[in-house]
């Protein structure tokens, strides 16, 4: 067991994957403390837990894939890029929702915020064919392998 993990605030990415560019943020956990429970919301509490949407990567033969749980948010709320250098980058925002004045809120629970994850990708990705989609709150980013070439061989004939 790492001791990394714990002095980061527990997450739970290996931060010695290379591929993994988990942006770390100081603040994670601070505002769950019991001192702020009662603490009316503010920008920050509000987008702590939001900050660190998990993200599932597997490779299969054909494809790496990526999926993320975004419930609530729109496709048009969600940003998938490319970056310079092999750099996956999904982002998105899931606004807060607007506050009536007689509104009485007795428990605020879900997150609203900003995030991002962003991962190198490596060099057997086909970055001009990625395909995304999603579907009841699951996105999907789909980028196909290259295909490996095995190696020709050819028999000689032996004469003699």
């Amino acid at each position: 067991m790492s001791l990394i993990p714990s002095i980061f605030g527990g997450r739970r990415t290996n931060v010695f994957d290379p591929v993994s560019l988990d942006i770390w943020d100081p603040f994670e956990g601070f505002f769950a403390s019991p001192v702020l429970a009662n603490v009316p919301s503010s920008a920050a509490r509000d987008t702590a837990q939001f900050v660190s949407t998990r993200i599932d990567w597997k490779e299969t033969p054909e494809a790496h894939v990526f999926t993320a749980d975004l419930p609530g948010l729109k496709k048009e709320e969600v940003k998938v890029e490319i970056e310079e250098g092999r750099i996956l980058q999904i982002s998105g925002e899931r606004s807060k929702e607007q506050e009536e004045k007689n509104d009485k809120w007795h428990r605020v629970e879900r997150s609203s915020g900003k995030f991002l994850r962003r991962f190198r990708l490596p060099e057997n990705a086909k970055l001009d064919e990625i395909k995304a989609g999603m579907e009841n709150g699951v996105l999907t980013v789909k980028i196909p392998k290259v295909e490996e070439k095995k190696p020709e061989v050819k028999t000689i004939e032996i004469s003699g």
